[in-house]
């Protein structure tokens, strides 16, 4: 872990209230492996710490990796390090719900496949079955779909704002659209704009973590690099614990 940047403190206070640290892990997508290595060493970062800990997940648990079903078994399992812990959405689980729902079929073009054979799935017979609605249903663990229906698309700890893919700039935090939150890009990505708090977001692959006045960004995809990025937020300090 090495100190990066740290945020721009224009607006006044610290980001964050003494006492309190964030931990926010950028895109997994099916990389387990990298997953574990990464929270053993967020586990042992918080070994001595006496303050409140949250742990975020910024969306893109499943897809293109090779393990998607063992991310989520490991989430589900419980035993995260931090004292909380919150789970956000991607557009690759809405994707996914959508294929349950039977009304995304172009799920599998873009990282359903691995997920599928993660699950047990055989490709041939994928290809050669006339519903992924009903592979989801007879494939999908119970509480794998609970674990998935049951994920946010936000989270606010203090002055940062953690989201899947960004914000509408210039639209007040509390009208921002869902669709916005999972799926935005160059509008978000190219802004200047203060939105009133820091975004912390995934989504879009950067070679290393950026941090920005108005936004810090931590997917480093994983699936394709195997580096799986946090960053780790506690007062104005930002940095950064890789797999």
């Amino acid at each position: 872990m090495g100190r990066e940047a740290s945020i721009d403190k224009s607006r006044g206070d610290a980001p964050l209230k003494p006492g309190k640290r964030v931990y926010a892990i950028g895109d997994v997508h099916g990389c387990d492996k990298q997953l574990k290595k990464l929270l053993k060493r967020i586990r042992k970062d918080l070994e001595g710490y006496e303050g409140k800990s949250h742990l975020v997940f910024l969306g893109d648990y499943i897809d293109r990796g090779p393990d998607s079903r063992g991310v989520i078994d490991r989430l589900i399992a419980g035993g995260l390090p931090g004292d909380k812990q919150h789970f956000l959405i991607g557009n690759h689980e809405v994707a996914m719900l959508q294929a349950f729902e039977g009304k995304a079929l172009g799920w599998l073009a873009y990282g359903g496949i691995e997920t599928l054979e993660s699950y047990g799935v055989d490709k041939k017979a994928l290809f050669a079955h006339p519903s992924i609605k009903k592979l989801l249903k007879a494939h999908l663990p119970p509480e794998h779909l609970e674990f998935f229906q049951s994920l946010k698309h936000s989270k606010r700890i203090g002055d940062y704002l953690f989201v899947h893919a960004g914000i509408r700039p210039g639209v007040p935090l509390e009208k921002q659209k869902e669709r916005d939150l999972v799926w935005i890009r160059d509008d978000f990505l190219k802004s200047k704009k203060d939105h009133g708090v820091t975004v912390v977001h995934g989504h879009t692959i950067t070679s290393k973590p950026q941090v920005k006045k108005n936004r810090i960004a931590v997917d480093t995809g994983c699936y394709a690099t195997g580096t799986l990025t946090a960053v780790r937020l506690e007062g104005n300090a930002v940095d950064f614990i890789t797999s």
